[in-house]
Formats: structure tokens, C-alpha cells, sequence
């Protein structure tokens, strides 16, 4: 094999890398240079709306509800003591307390909980209006208890600001920060911690949790912090131990280890560059990155060593490692940056920026490959002993075992393939958003409590509008907005409706001496409009009705809070809603939204964008590889073992767990642009065998599996690695894609062993012109 021919192009390359290898060093390090210096302008997201594209159908409607009344971002704090009762002259005090302090949290334009809650009753000609609870400590036995029968009571409280069981009661703080102040949630988070904090000081007796929308954009961020502080440092004491256990070269270890410091630099730098606001999707591209950097180096590093134990110099043996593995290092970048690209057809912009991050991260990775890692092999000493037979010997059984065995091979992973594959239409996309986060975020802990007990973030709300001028005061109106919240309480799904027709309902009772017969709309819509007006004038500051009535007095916002739900049978509550809408009310203007149903749709539309974008990725990489591998039948046939493991892991992934989320839907594509790589090295060393060589079939893959079967047992090993520490990632999304690619990635990798040298020993058995050669000399000699 010393005689091996390699293309004069590829090799006048790599003499070039070699020779001028300083240059390259220089200019590989004034490239990272100039893309960390992007790090400057590395950014956090602090809100949900970062994982919505600007055209958003959904997100419009938010947005225009948002403008209409007032912005549903808030703050809960719950409340639960220990003793099991929240009507207590002790806890009433607290949640006194907790209320006056929450107008003081920064952003804060509303606060509502039983004690400032504006109950309302008659006294002979006035209607009065005051605060449920106040100076609770100065309340007899009796009138506490007269007051918690007016909230238990009171539609607008039960099972929304107190629970049923009287054990929970909870503080809506209504946030509205300005898009110039990006420390605001921040500050927000700040001051409620402190709130709990004291509050638990008070009275140790008392459990607390917070939740919200703004401790969700929280969260979001938290979870981003953990990961950087957590996924990157784990990975990197995997690869050192894992390359000084493979490579058993501490200098080889020592120069990858320095490519990779250099690209997650780089890509993070890049990222600063474009813009890019770090999210628990996005700040996953270092680690992936870094598996990448790992691949690339390591058959480098591989086939150095190879050749330098059979006894080459450490120069001709770096020059024959570049001129090898140059072709398929760069077909291997191409189709993981096509792969990773293929994360635009998503309409999720964090996963536009893992693409984004890692296709750069990937590219530079490759440049520092072919560029640096020469230089400082050359500069640091590598001492390897010289073993003619050295790594042969497992390759060699492994590559008599699937010769020998091929058919048998071949139809047990057919059958394999086929049985597992089917488990597949098992997977449904039943994501719940806030279940993003695990329970190490006490985000999640505290949300989970809230569902359970009171109401947690899973609501829609729905904007009825009259489309005339005071039009909510009509009777006819008010009864439609009676009837929709009697239709919706029947729903399964509901826990609370507020509706604008109680306070109505409420205050015809109050003006005709609190008659409980009187809780009716209003037959006379001037009644109505003077009620409305006598109320709005009697509400303190800060508590007036711009959350549920618009300036014009024409529409009214009704929230109803839900249990929660995945996001198909969020979609599947909403249809019902739309359809009693249209039967029920259909000349007035409908707008809905809220922030669960917007992820609830990008869950659902992930598989359509997903298959559009598998199918160009694998056009695009097949037309790369038939290109590359000039014929169109190898480049075919290449697809089967690239194809085959994702659609497999999903059978898995069906059997085991059945439920996907979008980071699965989105990252297929992804997978397959970097499971491709261990098929073309070993495409290529096969394809140098035959073109090259003149081996038969048969001898082309020994010469591969000779090759570069332990370089994909490394790689292998180094991509599951850290797609694994992807999985022990505090954020769904990213473990759910870390686990589904690593998943992918071994079933590959047995494809790749298995599969792939039986489909060449069958359908690539035509003679070479070196092998006919061969043939017509043997016979001479025979004769």
C-alpha cells in the first residue's frame, strides 16, 4: 500500500498547507481574532415574543389585543399556608402587605388580589365601592368571615385569585416593560424574589411561588445561564479524557483541544456579529461545535498516526493524512452546514440562530482544521513507536465477519429497520410549553403548583367587539358575552372565565339594594351605560377597566384560564371556541390569542416545515455526493444508510417515548447533514481503494474498514458524547434534540459498518480497469 496514488490536485494542496504553514497559521488566528471581536455585542433574550418571526399570524393577534387593552405580562405570587387556611387575620394581613408592595415592583401598572378586590354593594341611593379586605387584623370573626363568603362567592375571584378550598390565594402584579429597557425583567425578578424573601421572614409559615409571564421570560433566561455555565465545561472533560483514551497522543489531545477553544470563540464572536440574542436553543451551538471540531481533527490525527507507526515521517505522513482526508473533511462540512441550515425552514427564530451559529461554527471549525492543525502538529513534538500491524487487527475481523456474513447482515437489518420504523406513526406532537424546563427550574416547580392549585399560565383570550360606539352597554351584547362564558364553563378544559358581564351583572344587583334576584343584565342599555360610568369614577387609581374594555367602549376582553394542556388539544379547544363563535355571535369582530397558543401553532406547523426542508436538504446532499463521488449510482446508494437511521430513531423514540416536540421535528434535517459524514470517509477510502488501487469490491472495503474504521468509532463516540451532554440540558427543546441525535447518530453509525459495505459488495461489483488488468495478467501466466 505504499505505492498508493493520490490526486495531484489534493496533494499539491496539502504540500501547500504544509509548506507555507505559518501563513496559514496567521491567517486562521487573525480570522478568530476578527470574529470574537463580535463578542462585545453578545446579547440574552428576556422575553417569550424572541421565539415568534415578526409575521407571526398569531402573534399579530397578541399584538393587536396587547394595543387594544392593556398587556397581559404579569407577575403571580401564591400564597399558601401551611395551617391550610388563607382567611386568617395573620395571612389576610400578608396579603394586605404583599399587595401595597407590588405597586411599588418596577414595571408594575396593575395589582389585583382579594384584599384591594373592589367589592361593591348599596347604601340607600349611593353605590358604594371599596376594598374587600382592608385592616383585616381590626376585622371581627364574623366579618371575616362575611367577606370570605363575598369572595367565594364573587365569579371574578373563585378559582382565579383564591381557590376553591380556601388554601391558596394568589397577587397579579401586571407588568408592561418599555422595549428600551432590556433590565427591566431583571429588575422585576429582583424585587419579587426580595418580595418572598421578606414575606417568608414574616412568617415562616407560609409556602410561596411565583410564576407569570415575565418569570417565564425569566426562566428562559436562567435556563440559558445554566447551560453555558454547565454543557460546555462538561464536554470538554469528556473529550480529554475521551481523546487521550483513543488517540493515546497527549500532543494530538493538546492541538484538538486548542482547535476547539479557538471555534467556540469564534462562533460565539459570530454570533455577537449577527445579532444574535442567546437563547437555551442558541447557546447549544458551541457544544455541537465542538463534536464537529472533534470529527474533523480526529481522522486527521488518525490517519498521521497510521502511517507514522508504519514508519513515515512525521511531515510525508501529515501530507498524506491532509491529501486523504481533504475531500471528505470538506464534503463532510458541506452537508452539515446544508443540514444545519436547513433550520431556516423552521418559522422559530432561536432555531434560525442554532444554525446560523453552528453552520459557522462547522465552517470554521473545518478552516482551523486544514489551516492550523498542520502548523501545530509540525510545532509540537509527537513521538509515535513504530507497529507495522498497529489497529488492523479489529478492523480486519469485523471486515471478515460482514464479508462472510453479508446476507445474513443485510436481511437482519432489513427486518430490523422495517419492525422499528412503523413504531414512528406512533410519535405525536403533544408539547406543553411551560414543561419546556425541567424540574431543576423552580420556574417549572412553582407553574406546576399554580396549575394544580389555582390557575397557572396556560389562558386564551378573546376580544369580542360590538363594532359600534358604546355597543358593550347593549343588552344584546351583554347577554352574547353571558351566554359565551356560561357555554364556556361546560368546557372540560376551563378552570375560570372573567368576563365583563359579571361586574354588569354585579352592580344592577348593588342598585337595586344588593336583591340577589336583581344578578341579571340590565334590560336598558342607558341603565347599563350609567352603571358602568358610576363604577369606572368610584375605582381608585390603578384599578380602572382598560384591561377589559376599550377606549370605545366597543369591545370587551374575556380570559379564561385552562388546565394544562399539550399543545394539539389547546388547537383542539380553541376549533370549539371559533365554531360556538360563528354559530353564536357571528356579526361581532373576534380576536384571540395569548402567548401558549402561539407556541401551541409553531409545535403544530414544525412537521409541515420540517418535511419541506428534509426534502431539499437530501436533495441538495445527494446531488453534493454524486457530484463528489462522480456516479450517480454510489451517490445513491450513499443515501440509504443517511436516510434510514433518522426515520429508525423516531420508531425508537415512538416505542419509548411517543410524544415530539419541535426541536425534534426541526432537527432531522440537521441530523442528517451530519450523519452523512462517517458515509462519505468512508466512501472515500473506499472509492481511493478502487480508483486508486484497483481492488475488487471486496478488497476496497477491507481497505476502508483498515482505514477509517476506527476514526468513525471516534468520531462516533465524540458526536454522541456531546449531543448527550445536550441532553442533560435543563430545556426540553435541547435535551429532546440532543437525545433524538445521538439516537440517530449510533444507529448510523451501525448502518455505516454493516449496511454500507454489503450495498457496495452487491451493486459495485463491476471491474475496474486496474482489476481487468490484473485478470488478463493472471491469465497470461496461467497460459
Amino acid at each position: 500500500m505504499n505505492n498508493e496514488t493520490i490526486n495531484p490536485l489534493v496533494e499539491s494542496i496539502s504540500n501547500i498547507l504544509v509548506r507555507w504553514r505559518w501563513l496559514f497559521m496567521f491567517i486562521s488566528l487573525l480570522l478568530v481574532a476578527s470574529l470574537v471581536a463580535g463578542g462585545k455585542y453578545i446579547g440574552f433574550a428576556m422575553d417569550y415574543e424572541i421565539w415568534f418571526s415578526d409575521n407571526n399570524p398569531e402573534l399579530k393577534d397578541l399584538r393587536s389585543l396587547e394595543e387594544t387593552y392593556n398587556k397581559t405580562d404579569n407577575v403571580i405570587i401564591l400564597i399558601a399556608p401551611k395551617d391550610g387556611g388563607v382567611f386568617t387575620k395573620k395571612t389576610l394581613s400578608h396579603v394586605e402587605w404583599l399587595t401595597e408592595q407590588a405597586w411599588k415592583m418596577p414595571h408594575s401598572i396593575r395589582v389585583d388580589s382579594i384584599s384591594n378586590f373592589q367589592y361593591t354593594y348599596a347604601k340607600e341611593d349611593d353605590l358604594v365601592v371599596q376594598d374587600l379586605f382592608e385592616n383585616s387584623v381590626n376585622y371581627s370573626d364574623k366579618e371575616i368571615s362575611s367577606r370570605k363568603q363575598i369572595a367565594l362567592n364573587e365569579p371574578l375571584l373563585r378559582n382565579n385569585l383564591i381557590s376553591a378550598d380556601e388554601k391558596v390565594t394568589a397577587v397579579n402584579v401586571t407588568i408592561n416593560i418599555p422595549q428600551d429597557a432590556p433590565q427591566g425583567t431583571s429588575e422585576v425578578m429582583s424585587y419579587s424574589r426580595d418580595l418572598i424573601a421578606q414575606l417568608k421572614n414574616k412568617d415562616p409559615g407560609l409556602e410561596l411561588y411565583l410564576t407569570g409571564l415575565v418569570p417565564a421570560n425569566n426562566a428562559f433566561f436562567e435556563a440559558t445561564q445554566k447551560d453555558m455555565a454547565t454543557l460546555t465545561p462538561l464536554m470538554f472533560g469528556i473529550i480529554i479524557i475521551g481523546l487521550l483514551f483513543f488517540l493515546r497522543s497527549i500532543t494530538g489531545a493538546l492541538n484538538i483541544i486548542v482547535l476547539i477553544i479557538l471555534s467556540i470563540l469564534a462562533t460565539m464572536g459570530f454570533s455577537g456579529w449577527i445579532g444574535v440574542k442567546l437563547t437555551p436553543v442558541s447557546i447549544a451551538a458551541p457544544t455541537i461545535v465542538m463534536t464537529v471540531m472533534v470529527a474533523h481533527a480526529v481522522h486527521i490525527l488518525v490517519s498521521l498516526l497510521y502511517e507514522m507507526r508504519r514508519g513515515m515521517a512525521k511531515r510525508d505522513a501529515l501530507i498524506k493524512s491532509l491529501s486523504i482526508n481533504l475531500k471528505p473533511v470538506f464534503l463532510a462540512t458541506l452537508t452539515t452546514v446544508i443540514g444545519f441550515l436547513s433550520m431556516h425552514f423552521s418559522e422559530v427564530p432561536p432555531f434560525h440562530d442554532l444554525g446560523n451559529m453552528a453552520a459557522m461554527g462547522v465552517t470554521v471549525a473545518f478552516l482551523l482544521a486544514i489551516a492550523l492543525l498542520p502548523g501545530l502538529i509540525m510545532i509540537m513534538p509527537m513521538r509515535v513507536a513504530v507497529a507495522e500491524k498497529h489497529d488492523q487487527q479489529n478492523a480486519t475481523i469485523l471486515a471478515d465477519f460482514v464479508i462472510k456474513n453479508r446476507n445474513s447482515v443485510f436481511w437482519i437489518l432489513s427486518a430490523f429497520t422495517i419492525l422499528i420504523s412503523v413504531m414512528a406513526v406512533q410519535n405525536k406532537i403533544t408539547e406543553k410549553t411551560w414543561q419546556y424546563f425541567d424540574e431543576s427550574i423552580t420556574f417549572r416547580t412553582d407553574t406546576d403548583f399554580a396549575s394544580e392549585h389555582l390557575i397557572g399560565p396556560y389562558f386564551m383570550e378573546y376580544s369580542l367587539d360590538s363594532n359600534e360606539k358604546e355597543g358593550i352597554s347593549d343588552p344584546a351584547y351583554l347577554k352574547k358575552i353571558t351566554e359565551f362564558k356560561a357555554w364556556l364553563m361546560t368546557q372540560p378544559e376551563v378552570i375560570h372565565v372573567h368576563s365583563f358581564s359579571d361586574i354588569i351583572k354585579r352592580l344592577n344587583k348593588n342598585m337595586h339594594a344588593d336583591d340577589e334576584s336583581w344578578h341579571r343584565i340590565p334590560k336598558d342599555r342607558e341603565l347599563s351605560a350609567q352603571y358602568l360610568l358610576l363604577y369606572e369614577m368610584s375605582l381608585p387609581y390603578g384599578l380602572n377597566l382598560t384591561n377589559q374594555i376599550n377606549l370605545r367602549k366597543s369591545s370587551t376582553r374575556t380570559m379564561v384560564a385552562l388546565h394544562n394542556l399539550s399543545s394539539t388539544d389547546l388547537i383542539e379547544f380553541n376549533s370549539r371556541v371559533k365554531n360556538w363563535l360563528t354559530e353564536n355571535v357571528n356579526e361581532m369582530t373576534v380576536t384571540l390569542g395569548s402567548p401558549m397558543y402561539i407556541f401551541a401553532h409553531i409545535g403544530q406547523r414544525a412537521t409541515h416545515n420540517m418535511i419541506i426542508g428534509l426534502v431539499i436538504a437530501l436533495f441538495v446532499v445527494s446531488l453534493i455526493l454524486v457530484l463528489s463521488l462522480r456516479s450517480v449510482k454510489l451517490g445513491i446508494l450513499s443515501l440509504v444508510p443517511n436516510l434510514i437511521p433518522p426515520i429508525v430513531a423516531f420508531g425508537i423514540w415512538g416505542m419509548l417515548v411517543g410524544e415530539i416536540s419541535v426541536a425534534l421535528s426541526l432537527g432531522i434535517g440537521m441530523t442528517i447533514g451530519i450523519i452523512v459524514d462517517d458515509t462519505v470517509h468512508f466512501l472515500s477510502k473506499y472509492l481511493h481503494a478502487r480508483r486508486s488501487l484497483g481492488f475488487d469490491a471486496e478488497k476496497a472495503v477491507r481497505y476502508a474498514y483498515s482505514r477509517v474504521g476506527s476514526a468513525l468509532l471516534i468520531t462516533t463516540a465524540a458526536l454522541v458524547a456531546g449531543f448527550m451532554v445536550l441532553a442533560t440540558s435543563s430545556f426540553k427543546q435541547n435535551s429532546d434534540l440532543g437525545l433524538i441525535t445521538s439516537l440517530a447518530i449510533t444507529v448510523a453509525l451501525l448502518f455505516d459498518l454493516f449496511l454500507l459495505p454489503v450495498l457496495l459488495l452487491a451493486l459495485d461489483s463491476q471491474k475496474t480497469p486496474e482489476e481487468a488488468r490484473n485478470i488478463e495478467l493472471e491469465a497470461s501466466a496461467d497460459a
